[in-house]
C-alpha cells in the first residue's frame, strides 16, 4: 500500500511540475500578430486610424496609445470589427482634433494586444511601435490661372500652387475630385505649381462650386476658391425602337462574350430580360471597368495639337442625349448616351484621335471590340463597337494611327463608331476636344502664361 501511495504521489509531483512548465511555457508564447495599416508615417488634425489584430486562438481588443515628449495618450477607436473571436479590426481617427496635447513633431504609436494560451487560463501579448511625424499645419493651395469658362458637360484647364511639394492637389467639384499633377508634365520647373483638367459633368448642379484643394499625408486639408463661370447646355432627348430582329442579333452576342451574363435565349420575353440586364447592369460594370483604368493615366501631356474627329463622318448621335427605349410601342427604359455615334462606310477605318498609349483593347459588354488611349492628365479617348482590332494594350500610337474598323459590335444598331473623351474616367463632351481654337485659348495659353511649353494652335 505504501507502494502504491509512493507511486501516486510521484504521479501528482510530475502532474503539478508539467503544469507548472507548461503555465510558464505558455507566458513566454508569441503574442497575436498586430498590423497597422494607418497611420503610417504622419499624424495631422484628423488622421485614419487602421489597425489589425489576428492570432489562432481568441484577442482582445489592442490598447493604442501616443507617446509624445514623455506623454503617453490613450487613442479611443471609433469602430470594433470582429471576425469571430480571433480577427478585430479597429478603425476611426486620431490626431489633434481628439488628442489637443498632441504638438508638431515625432510622436510614437505604440499598440498592445494579448490572446489566449495554455486553454484560456492564460493570455501572452504583442505590442508594435510605429514612429511617425505629427503635422499640424494646414498645406498651402491658390489657383494662379485665369478665365475658366466651362460648360455642362466640358472640361476646363486650371494652373494652381500647392505647398509643401508632397501634398495632393486638384479641385473639386460637386462629389468629384480631379487631381493635377506637377508642372514638370508641361515645362514647367516650379515644384509647387500643379496643372490639370476638372469636368462640370452633363448631369451636374449648376449650383455647385468648385474649389482647389490640396490635402497631405496626415490628412490635412485647405481649400481655395477661385473664378469661374458654368455655362448650362440643353442635352437632346431620344426615343429609340428596338425590335425583336435588333434584341436576336445583340443580346446573345454580348452574352456569349460576357460570362456573367445569363441570357434565355428561348425566349422574347427572355431576350428582353437580357437587354434590359445589359443596358442597365452591364452598362454601369462597364463604365466602371472604364473609370478605372483613370488610374492609370500618365502624369505628363503626350498630345500637342486638337484632337481630331472621325474624317468623313455624319452625327448618328450626340453626347448625353437622354435617351428613352421602346419596345412594342411602350417604353422599357431610360439611358444617356455619353459619346458621339459617327457613321460613314462599313468597316471604315477608326484613328487615333491623338498621340498616347493604348490602355485597353478588347470586348468589353455594350461597346463591343472598344479601345482606350491615355493621353495623359487624365485624358482618355474610347473608340466602341468596332469590328477588328489592330492594336493591344501597351502599344504606343500616333495622331491619326489605325486602331482598328469599325462595326456594330456590342450594343450597336448598325455599323458606326462610338467615340468619347474621357477625364479621370468621367465621360465629357469631344465637341471641346476637336477645337484647335479652345485648345489653344483654354489650356496652350495657360501653361504658356504658367512658363510652362506649349504650341502656339493655328490661327483662322
Amino acid at each position: 500500500m505504501r507502494f502504491f501511495k509512493l507511486i501516486f504521489a510521484g504521479i501528482m509531483l510530475l502532474a503539478v511540475t508539467g503544469g507548472a512548465a507548461s503555465w510558464f511555457l505558455a507566458g513566454r508564447e508569441a503574442g497575436p500578430t498586430i498590423s497597422i495599416a494607418s497611420p503610417q508615417k504622419y499624424i495631422g488634425r484628423s488622421t485614419p486610424l487602421n489597425i489589425t489584430v489576428e492570432s489562432e486562438t481568441s484577442v482582445t481588443a489592442p490598447d493604442v496609445v501616443i507617446e509624445q515628449a514623455g506623454q503617453s495618450m490613450a487613442v479611443t477607436p471609433e469602430k470594433i470589427d470582429w471576425t469571430g473571436t480571433d480577427h478585430v479590426r479597429v478603425s476611426g481617427t486620431t490626431g489633434r482634433s481628439s488628442l489637443p496635447a498632441l504638438n508638431s513633431g515625432p510622436a510614437r504609436i505604440v499598440v498592445t494586444a494579448r490572446r489566449d494560451v495554455f486553454f484560456g487560463m492564460r493570455q501572452t501579448s504583442s505590442t508594435v511601435t510605429q514612429d511617425v511625424e505629427v503635422r499640424l499645419d494646414p498645406p498651402r493651395v491658390g489657383v494662379i490661372s485665369l478665365h475658366h469658362f466651362i460648360n455642362a458637360g466640358g472640361v476646363e484647364f486650371v494652373v494652381l500652387r500647392a505647398t509643401p511639394a508632397d501634398v495632393e492637389a486638384g479641385v473639386q467639384v460637386g462629389d468629384a475630385r480631379y487631381p493635377v499633377f506637377p508642372g514638370s508634365a508641361v515645362g514647367i520647373a516650379d515644384p509647387a505649381i500643379r496643372v490639370g483638367f476638372f469636368a462640370w459633368r452633363h448631369d451636374q448642379d449648376m449650383k455647385a462650386q468648385p474649389r482647389a484643394y490640396a490635402r497631405d499625408a496626415a490628412g490635412n486639408e485647405a481649400t481655395a476658391a477661385f473664378d469661374y463661370k458654368p455655362f448650362a447646355k440643353r442635352f437632346l432627348n431620344s426615343k429609340i425602337p428596338i425590335d425583336q430582329r435588333f434584341l436576336d442579333r445583340v443580346v446573345p452576342a454580348i452574352a456569349s462574350n460576357t460570362p456573367d451574363v445569363k441570357v434565355d435565349s428561348g425566349s422574347p420575353d427572355g431576350l428582353l430580360k437580357g437587354f434590359l440586364e445589359i443596358n442597365g447592369n452591364l452598362r454601369k460594370k462597364n463604365n466602371d471597368t472604364i473609370a478605372a483604368l483613370a488610374a492609370k493615366t500618365q502624369p505628363r501631356m503626350l498630345w500637342s495639337e486638337a484632337f481630331a474627329p472621325m474624317g468623313n463622318a455624319q452625327v448618328e448621335s450626340r453626347f448625353a442625349d437622354r435617351r428613352a427605349y421602346f419596345f412594342d410601342n411602350k417604353e422599357i427604359d431610360r439611358q444617356v448616351h455619353l459619346g458621339f455615334d459617327l457613321a460613314s462606310l462599313q468597316q471604315a477605318p477608326v484613328l487615333a484621335s491623338n498621340a498616347g498609349t493604348v490602355l485597353y483593347a478588347d470586348y468589353l459588354g455594350i461597346y463591343g471590340n472598344c479601345v482606350i488611349i491615355d493621353h495623359g492628365l487624365g485624358v482618355q479617348s474610347l473608340y466602341a463597337h468596332l469590328s477588328t482590332l489592330n492594336v493591344k494594350a501597351g502599344d504606343t500610337v500616333t495622331k491619326g494611327g489605325e486602331l482598328g474598323r469599325t462595326g456594330a459590335t456590342g450594343l450597336a444598331g448598325g455599323d458606326h463608331l462610338h467615340f468619347t473623351m474621357l477625364l479621370d474616367g468621367t465621360p465629357v463632351n469631344p465637341i471641346e476636344w476637336w477645337d484647335a481654337h479652345w485648345m489653344e485659348d483654354r489650356v496652350f495659353r495657360k501653361i504658356r502664361e504658367a512658363g510652362g511649353q506649349a504650341p502656339t494652335a493655328p490661327k483662322p
